[in-house]
């Protein structure tokens, strides 16, 4: 997390930076940019998220000067005085920075532009830590707007969401206003805003004449499109204010007369927060590079920043917007009355300096590739599975739950569950969830039976099975008592997020799947081109300098390329192992495991393919997979059921490419003493849990 710094006061109106973490921050060192990692989370840039904190503290801006920090609190001291201009208020602007997001590739979330390229994607599943940003930002604006109403303040304090491209903003501006999902028939289905203070449509699912969410950039400022048929009707008395000033200005009664619904959306954008006109009743903005510079409303109270910022002019210029104080009027005291606003993931940075990076000298580069033909009897081939085809009964279903199939809901998984927006001075206030907790369990038990039931237990095109409502709602229940478990914050209601829901759902049918395995057999769907893989294939250059070069009596391939220390314990004790007929790392291999983590498809790479004698002979040895694995988080627990419950069963009921298991290496990783017999102990104890007995290794 950042730092803040406090500018100069020089008798005016000062700021002190204060700088709200998310407590995400991007992989860059140094940099707090939850922005940045959701950006890339969405344009597929980067494929992990970056490190958090449960709890996270930080800096805050005063209103009235240029930010100098991440994400702040705005408050002016109380030894401060009025400005004679509002340009003198705002005070200098600090010197630019960087801060950027570097990332593995990964496939993409969401389109990278174009409004076109976003029809398809559904609108709630977006990231987890995205969504848990806009709650925990979101109940404090619920607050804020409750203390305004009660205050009399005649407009609602506005919220800012800044978004990386046309696409994404669409896609946030439907999951807090509420869009049309359109159904097979070609009917629609209302799916209402999951923000109530947000939504642009009541309770009876007919959009409101004066929306509180508004959504601006290019594309919608050229079609108009975010204002109701009905909205002329409603704001009659602001239109006709705005044809008065618009003669004024020009002179021009035709233009005055012929508004169109791109001028009247732009008065709206122009006029948020100003009582009596066409944006007085706007609670929310949603943006793509609209509102850097010249857009002086003066309500925002809360930003979100959703985009990587590449400079730190950039995030000045999106703070500024919630810079404007909303009174210049003086208390009795003769100094202005504090005002807050709240920004996450907008990145600051007084310290950055500029780093020279030392020369790299070239490295050694080597082919890694099967030997041939010298090698060619420690051939391994594999099964190339795309998908897996499961028929269920309907009649009774049970479930067979394990410890892989608990759900532990942490802030690692949904984001920062408690952020601390501390100043340097004024309140401080607390970024929590705690609204979550108002809902019923019977509601989460309603939704998340809906959501298996329309998901696993209804083809494409066909009407869902609700006679199987019932059985799949008394599994669910049994899931939710004993296999959800909320740590760090985290409440249960958080499976009303999409993503969340769906990897409920993957635990539930995987354990009705698991009890069913005898009956109803998991059949391999193989890939029609390429059905199977082999050692033979490995073919491919590197330069990365961890490296094992492998017995000739042992692997097909002369090199593997390590991603661990442990990995090279575990080619040590392959080789020496005498029960061991040839392993192979899962290196440019082409072994995949396809799986679901959460709404989305993934494909699973394991680390090793062992070849055993567990006693079948030498004609048909066991092909073990082995995956070594620390600490196991979530997806880890995806890709094990999916091991357990499809892939391998699905394998062996081909009777085609010989006999398949799944093995973890876990436990290694608490032992640092004597580590090497430690491995050398476990490999043994996973070859008995698959077959066979334990032999000695001599030392």
């Amino acid at each position: 997390m950042q730092s803040g710094d406090s500018g100069a006061c020089e008798g005016r109106l000062c700021v002190v930076a204060r700088h709200l973490s998310s407590g995400i921050t991007c992989k860059e060192e140094g940099c707090g940019n939850i922005g940045a990692w959701i950006a890339a989370s969405l344009n597929g840039r980067s494929s992990t998220p970056p490190t958090h904190t449960r709890r996270a503290t930080g800096n805050s801006i005063r209103r009235g000067s240029r930010p100098g920090a991440s994400s702040r609190r705005v408050e002016p001291p109380s030894s401060s005085r009025p400005s004679p201009s509002r340009r003198n208020a705002r005070g200098a602007r600090p010197r630019s920075g960087w801060c950027s997001t570097k990332g593995p590739a990964s496939r993409p979330r969401s389109p990278r532009k174009g409004r076109g390229k976003a029809e398809g994607l559904d609108p709630l599943a977006l990231p987890t830590r995205l969504q848990t940003a806009l709650q925990a930002l979101y109940g404090h604006y619920a607050k804020t707007f409750t203390l305004w109403e009660e205050a009399g303040i005649s407009v609602p304090p506005c919220f800012i969401i800044v978004c990386n491209n046309t696409s994404t903003s669409k896609l946030v501006y439907d999951f807090i206003s509420g869009f049309q999902r359109q159904n097979h028939d070609g009917s629609t289905t209302l799916e209402n805003g999951r923000l109530p203070l947000f939504r642009n449509f009541d309770e009876h699912g007919t959009p409101l004449p004066r929306p509180n969410t508004l959504l601006i950039d290019s594309e919608q400022l050229e079609s108009g499109d975010a204002l109701d048929d009905d909205f002329r009707g409603m704001a009659a008395d602001e239109i006709d204010r705005f044809r008065r000033e618009i003669v004024e200005r020009t002179g021009d009664r035709h233009a005055a007369e012929s508004l169109t619904d791109q001028d009247l959306l732009r008065e709206v954008m122009n006029t948020v927060g100003r009582q009596g006109r066409l944006g007085g009743s706007i609670r929310c903005v949603v943006s793509v590079a609209m509102l850097t510079e010249g857009w002086d409303a003066n309500t925002v109270t809360h930003v979100l920043g959703v985009r990587a910022f590449g400079t730190q002019l950039l995030c000045e210029q999106v703070i500024g917007r919630a810079l404007r104080r909303q009174s210049y009027d003086l208390n009795e005291e003769g100094l202005f009355n504090v005002e807050y606003a709240d920004v996450l993931g907008v990145p600051f940075d007084f310290t950055a300096k500029p780093v020279v990076a030392p020369p790299q000298p070239p490295r050694e580069t080597v082919q890694v590739k099967a030997v041939r033909p010298e090698r060619d009897a420690l051939e391994i081939r594999f099964p190339r599975v795309a998908g897996y085809r499961v028929e269920l009964p309907e009649e009774r279903l049970t479930a067979q739950f394990n410890d892989d199939s608990t759900l532990v809901l942490t802030p690692d998984l949904v984001g920062p569950s408690i952020t601390r927006n501390q100043g340097i001075l004024g309140e401080a206030v607390d970024l929590n969830l705690e609204h979550l907790a108002e809902m019923r369990p019977s509601t989460r038990l309603f939704h998340l039976t809906q959501r298996l039931l329309y998901t696993k237990w209804r083809d494409a095109g066909e009407a869902p099975k609700l006679h199987l409502f019932g059985q799949l709602k008394r599994i669910t229940r049994v899931w939710l008592d004993n296999h959800l478990v909320c740590k760090g914050g985290t409440y249960p209601a958080l499976l009303m997020y999409q993503e969340l829901a769906d990897m409920a759902c993957n635990r539930i049918t995987a354990g009705i799947t698991a009890a069913f395995v005898s009956e109803h057999p998991v059949k391999a769907m193989l890939d029609s081109y390429n059905p199977v893989g082999s050692t033979a294939h490995v073919r491919f250059n590197t330069s990365r300098p961890h490296r094992w070069q492998t017995d000739p009596t042992r692997c097909h391939v002369n090199w593997v390329v390590l991603d661990s220390d442990w990995e090279a314990e575990l080619c040590r004790v392959a080789e020496r192992h005498p029960r061991v007929k040839a392993y192979v790392k899962n290196h440019n291999l082409g072994l995949e495991v396809p799986y679901r983590y959460g709404s989305e498809s993934r494909r699973y790479l394991p680390d090793f393919i062992v070849l055993v004698d567990d006693g079948h002979g030498d004609d048909d040895l066991l092909h073990l997979v082995v995956e070594i694995k620390g600490y196991r988080r979530e997806d880890t627990k995806e890709k094990k059921a999916t091991m357990d419950a499809y892939w391998v069963p699905a394998v062996n009921n081909l009777r085609t490419v010989g006999r398949w298991a799944f093995a973890e290496l876990t436990e290694i990783y608490q032992i640092e003493s004597d580590f090497e017999a430690k491995v050398a102990s476990a490999f043994d104890e996973m070859i008995v849990r698959v077959g066979g007995t334990p032999l000695e290794i001599s030392a």
